[in-house]
């Protein structure tokens, strides 16, 4: 069985994209789809700094990130939108989990022969759609691949209820479709 990691790019306590990405653990768990959920919260970094990298190597936050992603098959993330891109923690994230800690570690070692499913969800029209051409651009260029079904749930702040549990049958199919998509294109993909 494939080992899927699910995160959220939001550390906010209330975000949607939080309950969206808890919503999808319940979803995937009703088709027999184990996730493992990552609070990317828990793991406080610097912002990315060549300089710092080079005086002191990576943050030690940086190496357990890199540990867990480099020991998952793929990744599930419900990504919030910021000005028409992802969030400063996601791409941060991103960006110091792709360093290589010594000469002899390949390039994007933790990314290789991962796929990734891309959600969102946001109080606008579009549910982040924006923020997901970034991400997948992002995620492509560095190599992994990331599955063609997406999905961006709009007005969000109406799809949940008072305890955060998503009401929306049709984003709920359309979450499903994702999941199912993630887990069958890394089923394949590890052969």
């Amino acid at each position: 069985m494939s080992k899927i990691i699910a995160m959220a790019g939001s550390a906010r306590r209330d975000s949607v994209n939080r309950k969206l990405i808890h919503a999808a653990m319940e979803i995937a768990a009703e088709r027999g789809i184990a996730l493992e959920l990552l609070e990317l919260g828990d793991f406080p970094l610097p912002l990315y700094d060549g300089d710092l990298e080079e005086s002191t190597g990576l943050p030690e936050n940086a190496k357990r990130l890199k540990a867990l992603f480099t020991g998952a098959d793929a990744l599930l993330i419900a990504a919030p939108e910021y000005n028409s891109s992802i969030t400063p923690l996601l791409k941060n994230t991103i960006d110091w989990v792709s360093r290589s800690e010594s000469d002899e570690e390949p390039t994007l070692s933790a990314y290789r022969g991962k796929t990734v499913g891309l959600l969102s969800a946001s109080p606008s029209a579009l549910g982040g759609l924006r923020g997901l051409f970034h991400l997948r651009e992002i995620f492509q260029n560095i190599g992994v691949t990331v599955v063609p079904k997406q999905f961006a749930l709009g007005s969000a702040y109406d799809k949940f209820d008072a305890a955060g549990r998503l009401t929306d049958e049709a984003a709920r199919s359309q979450i499903r479709q994702v999941v199912s998509a993630l887990a069958e294109m890394t089923s394949k993909l590890a052969g």
